[in-house]
């Protein structure tokens, strides 16, 4: 699939520039802190943050006490990963060909990683979600709310990238989340006045 190689190409182009972008988004961001938190209270086993990026949010849940580990698409993202927190777990991979054993996990974090997969990809996504999740396990998902995509050609430092940015409404991933089996506790939203808010949806096994 070429989205995917775009998606692996262009983060690890980036890796360096965006890890310092992220640097301090839970500190500007309470409410996505309250959120991850929130997350971590609620995990009760392992859990796993896919599209990890740098680990910036793997490392939080980790601070928390949660068994976390990371996957992402990114070889460079996993490397930079890896170099900034030893201590823990992480993998190349894809959220559409999750290489996991069915519940195995307690709780899956999506953190803005679903939005550069294609419409069509996303109930694979959400059933690899579902199928590796044990029973009561909960999945948080975050994500840019609107309609349309958007290529991304230039990202963080003015580097190239090619991704495409899939902005969704919340009825339509709601029913995703519902046909891939999921029940959906609560929906966060974000910066509701920001040009492009966002939403974090938590959902349960």
């Amino acid at each position: 699939m070429t989205w995917l190689g775009d998606t692996a190409t262009s983060y690890d182009t980036v890796a360096e520039s965006y890890a310092e972008f992220v640097a301090d988004a839970l500190e500007k961001e309470p409410y996505l802190k309250a959120a991850l938190t929130l997350f971590a209270a609620q995990v009760d086993g392992p859990a796993v943050d896919v599209g990890c990026g740098p680990g910036h949010f793997t490392a939080f849940l980790a601070s928390l006490g949660v068994d976390a580990s990371g996957i992402d698409l990114s070889p460079g993202m996993v490397d930079l990963a890896r170099r900034s927190h030893p201590e823990l777990r992480f993998e190349v991979g894809s959220m559409t060909d999750l290489a996991l054993p069915d519940a195995s996990v307690a709780g899956v974090l999506a953190s803005w990683s679903l939005i550069h997969v294609p419409d069509e990809a996303v109930p694979a996504a959400l059933g690899h979600f579902h199928r590796v999740l044990r029973p009561g396990g909960l999945a948080v998902i975050g994500y840019h709310v609107g309609a349309g995509t958007r290529l991304k050609t230039q990202g963080y430092g003015g580097h190239p990238m090619r991704v495409n940015v899939h902005l969704r409404q919340p009825w339509w991933l709601a029913r995703r989340v519902r046909e891939a089996g999921f029940t959906v506790d609560a929906e966060w939203l974000l910066n509701p006045g920001a040009e492009v808010a966002q939403a974090i949806l938590f959902a349960s096994k």
